[in-house]
């Protein structure tokens, strides 16, 4: 079967096809269609490879990347009957790592406090909520995610750039797959390594850790739950961030599993435990825990071998019954040790820890009515 496509915005990246004939892999170099003009590509797949209907979209690389209509919104799968032999597309317009991003989605961003009180450790922190872009005009519970350095999560002008979570959680709530609080908690500066570090005083001397997930477990947790409409239980309460801030994610979610099902890890400093020695909680039936596994080759040599590591000692605990595991790692050839691959992983951590999807944005209803009036 022939695939053609024209667009007319053009660019030196690559397209692909993806559908439910490669498990919607969106950068699958098997798939990547050839060039014959300025505006005209096309792919010829092997009839036994595809469904009766074929399902599929476009994208230059990834969903970041994916294709959009004249509005600039997400468009739904394409559909064909393989008897058809041939088809001819049009596209528009395309997003360009993960944007644009549209204002009606954007999530209601609230301090909750800029002087959160720290009772563990006698301090206080600045702590936001970010909102669905709904929330107010809606009677629903959500999830909640916790995240670490809320410096870097998405205020422009942070010194390393940042994660743009608002605009990431724009993009998934355009999807059908915003309806989440994130809390996220500013870092303590001058302090930040020892609250982040668990027990190890030849890393911080004097660390924190122990008192630092208490805070988020045992105080900031009830009082969110008090005042903002959240699904409470375990199922829907994750905690998560990157470096350090992925370091005492991993620590709470081993501790206090009754509390956290979904872990959020990006690119975590396993350096400071290089032989895994988390403590843990035994519970007599494992509670059964997510978690998100991002690393990039590029931030050294070690880190991507670390995460190896630690993902085998994962199906190790979970042979002696200690935890039920579900784990998913991404593994970046291009990443840095930056915001921006932080960034862009985000929205697929999302989807999966919550939505429980692979990275295909299954069928959806697209928004464009609303967005033309």
């Amino acid at each position: 079967m022939k695939f053609t496509l024209s667009t007319s915005e053009t660019d030196n990246r690559p397209i692909f096809i993806t559908g439910n004939f490669n498990k919607w892999n969106p950068k699958d170099y098997n798939f990547q269609l050839q060039q014959s003009d300025e505006n005209t590509y096309s792919i010829e797949i092997e009839d036994q490879l595809l469904s009766d209907e074929v399902e599929y979209k476009f994208t230059k690389g990834g969903w970041e990347n994916v294709e959009l209509d004249k509005y600039g919104s997400i468009t739904p799968n394409r559909k064909v009957k393989k008897t058809s032999k041939t088809t001819q597309d049009f596209i528009e317009k395309w997003r360009l790592n993960w944007g644009p991003f549209k204002d009606e989605f954007f999530p209601i961003v609230e301090v909750i406090s800029e002087e959160f009180y720290i009772p563990q450790l006698d301090r206080f922190r600045k702590v936001w909520a970010l909102l669905p872009h709904d929330y107010y005009i809606s009677d629903k519970s959500y999830p909640v995610l916790y995240l670490q350095d809320a410096q870097n999560l998405f205020n422009e002008g942070s010194p390393y750039g940042n994660w743009e979570i608002d605009k990431k959680l724009s993009i998934l709530a355009e999807y059908g797959r915003g309806d989440l609080i994130v809390i996220a908690i500013e870092h303590g500066s001058e302090d930040r390594i020892k609250e982040y570090i668990f027990d190890n005083d030849h890393v911080a001397n004097g660390s924190e850790g122990k008192k630092y997930i208490r805070f988020i477990t045992d105080t900031l947790k009830p009082f969110v739950d008090e005042h903002y409409r959240t699904k409470k239980d375990r199922e829907n309460t994750g905690i998560g961030g990157s470096s350090l801030g992925a370091l005492i994610s991993i620590y709470s979610g081993f501790l206090y599993p009754e509390v956290y099902s979904k872990l959020l890890i990006f690119s975590p400093s396993l350096w400071v435990e290089p032989n895994n020695n988390f403590p843990m909680m035994s519970f007599r039936v494992p509670f059964k825990t997510k978690i998100y596994l991002y690393g990039g080759e590029q931030e050294g040599s070690k880190m991507v071998k670390r995460i190896q590591v630690f993902e085998n000692y994962l199906k190790q605990w979970e042979k002696k019954n200690l935890f039920d595991f579900e784990f998913k790692t991404s593994i970046n050839p291009d990443g840095a040790h930056s915001e921006f691959y932080w960034s862009q992983e985000f929205p697929r951590a999302i989807e999966w820890l919550f939505y429980n999807n692979i990275e295909n944005p299954l069928e959806v209803t697209p928004h464009q009515e609303n967005i033309k009036n």
